[in-house]
Order: structure tokens, then sequence, then C-alpha cells
């Protein structure tokens, strides 16, 4: 028996990828490597180099391994380009795990494990808890509640079990500091490695609940083997909030630099985001918590060693219209 992780060179899924072999699974990793890479993934897992748009590539893959779970963590996170990207959206975060859905209930697979997003919520709903209405603002969070809802469908026509987590504001090793769109801790640093100012949006007084990677990737590695998470959604992430500017503060004195700061003209986005995780603690049990500094150390020194990247404009863009003058370039 197999576990499937879908995006398994990128950030989360790396993470989780190294938590289940630590678990004893044996892991097949597919990633189309348009956002992670080839040396996150850990050498005693099985890759596929591959996109879940790849219908053909899926059936194969179900049809060779006998996928037991499945964590479905491939996707194109950035909430606030998703309203310029809607096709491309929609196609990779929707339609593709609709494939991924199809070929698990023809599979008989036992339970499908989906990293949604707390984006789903929309604005206003503070703190953010599981028994909220969603209003998503923005295609990202849309189709990321699409998918919530189609598991729920397939459970109930197919009986496929399902878990479903909404992680925020994650940061930590592997992530993808050279994407522009999307990481603020990612972005602050590789800025500060190519001497830039650190650029935020609006007055940076925005507040979010920044998670390390390592407190969220073991509870979501764990889920299968969790009865009482089934069919259930969990919240899950940092409880203590900061503003962007006091995120921009913190990176630069784990560097060493003095503050620089290049103020941009603000963007639609939710202002103020964080969440109530007292169900994941009741399911999970109680778990420890980084500090925004310890975490922001670790990921900085692993940040050192890998170096900076370069940022790649997104070229595909679909909507053009209010399209922030810095994602132009």
């Amino acid at each position: 028996m197999s576990v499937l992780v879908t995006g398994g060179a990128g950030f989360i899924g790396a993470h989780v990828v190294n938590d289940l072999i630590s678990l004893g699974e044996h892991v097949v990793v597919l990633d189309d490597l348009s956002g992670g890479f080839r040396e996150n993934v850990n050498p005693k897992a099985h890759f596929i180099q591959g996109s879940i748009n790849d219908v053909a590539l899926i059936e194969q893959l179900f049809s060779e391994h006998t996928i037991e779970h499945v964590f479905h963590l491939a996707a194109y996170a950035a909430e606030g380009l998703s309203h310029f990207i809607k096709r491309f959206n929609y196609e990779n975060n929707l339609v593709g795990s609709v494939n991924l859905i199809n070929a698990a209930v023809n599979a008989g697979t036992k339970c499908f494990v989906f990293t949604s997003s707390i984006a789903v919520y929309g604005p206003g709903q503070l703190p953010m808890h599981e028994e909220m209405k969603p209003t998503p603002e923005d295609s990202y969070g849309i189709a990321k509640f699409a998918v919530e809802m189609e598991l729920r469908a397939s459970k109930q026509m197919f009986d496929l079990d399902y878990v479903i987590f909404r992680p925020h504001n994650v940061y930590g090793e592997y992530q993808n500091i050279g994407d522009k769109y999307r990481n603020v801790v990612g972005i602050f640093m590789n800025q500060i490695l190519q001497g830039k100012p650190l650029t935020v949006f609006g007055d940076g007084e925005q507040t979010r609940a920044f998670s390390y990677i390592r407190d969220i990737s073991p509870i979501i590695a764990r889920a299968p083997q969790t009865p009482e998470a089934y069919n259930e959604v969990f919240n899950i992430g940092a409880d203590e909030v900061f503003t962007v500017n006091a995120l921009a503060e913190a990176v630069c004195r784990e560097f060493g630099v003095e503050p620089a700061i290049t103020h941009l003209a603000s963007r639609r986005e939710v202002v103020h985001a964080y969440s109530d995780h007292s169900k994941v603690y009741q399911v999970f049990g109680e778990q420890s918590v980084t500090p925004l500094n310890q975490g922001i150390h670790a990921m900085a020194e692993w940040v050192k060693r890998v170096g900076a990247r370069t940022s790649k404009r997104f070229d595909n863009i679909e909507v053009a219209k209010n399209l922030p003058a810095s994602w132009r370039e």
C-alpha cells in the first residue's frame, strides 16, 4: 500500500512527505516542478514528474500503485494574483483536484486529505472558525471552497472519506522564496539577500498569524490515522497575530540589517485574517507552537544556505485591469 502526495516537491508537501516517511509510509510523489524543486523530495520517496491536469498520467499512477491515502497539496497558492489568472487558477486548483478525486473514487482510496485555505472565509469574520459560512472574495479561495464541496458530495455519493485542513500564512524551509506573488516571509528574505528594500502593499498594518511549517505538517501527515478527523474541516496554524510591518522588522533583525521598506499602493485583500484552532487541538491534541522569531531563524538559516532566487514574472496574465504595478514588471 502507498500514499500519494501531490505537490510533494513544493513547500508544505515536501515536509508532509518527510513526516509520512518517518511514520513508515511508502510515499509516491507527483509534482510538475512548476513551483517546487526536485531536491526538496525525500530520496526515500518514489518521484513522478507530472501534472494533476494530465488525466492519463493520473489514471496510470493509480493503476500502477495501490494508493491507500491521497494527500493533495499541489496548487498555485497566489491569492491576490488569482483575480488576474482565473482560468489558470481554476484549471490547476479546481479541475486538477477533481481529476484526483475521480481517480481516488475509482481506485477505492480510503481517505483524501486536502489542504484548503482560510481564504475560503473571506473578509470580516474574526477569528475565523469552521462553523462560519465561507464567503471567499478571490478566485483562489473560491476554487478551494469548491473542492471542499466536491469532497463532501463525493463522500455522500461514493463514500470517499476526507479530511480538510485550512492552513494560513505558512512559512519555513523549502518555501519558494523566488515567487514574488506569494509567501511574504520568503519575499522579504529574498529581497534582503539581493540588497533590495522590502516591498509592502499599503501601510503594512494588515494582520496575519504566521505559521511555522513544522508545527502543521506532522498533523496533516497523521490525519488518515485519526478516525475522529474523518469528514471534518480544521483550521490549522499559529494563534499569535502580527502586522506585516512587525514581520518585516523581525526578518530584518534576523539578517542584521536596518529595515528599509518601500510601501506600494494598496491592493484588494482581506486586511485582517486569523483563525480559531480549538477544533484541531480537540481532535489532534494540544500542539507546540514555534514563536515567530524562532521560526524565522530556522528559515533564515536554510535561506542563507540556498541563496537568493530570481523572481520570475507570471507571463500568462488573463486580466490586466487593476493589476498592481509591481506585478507588471
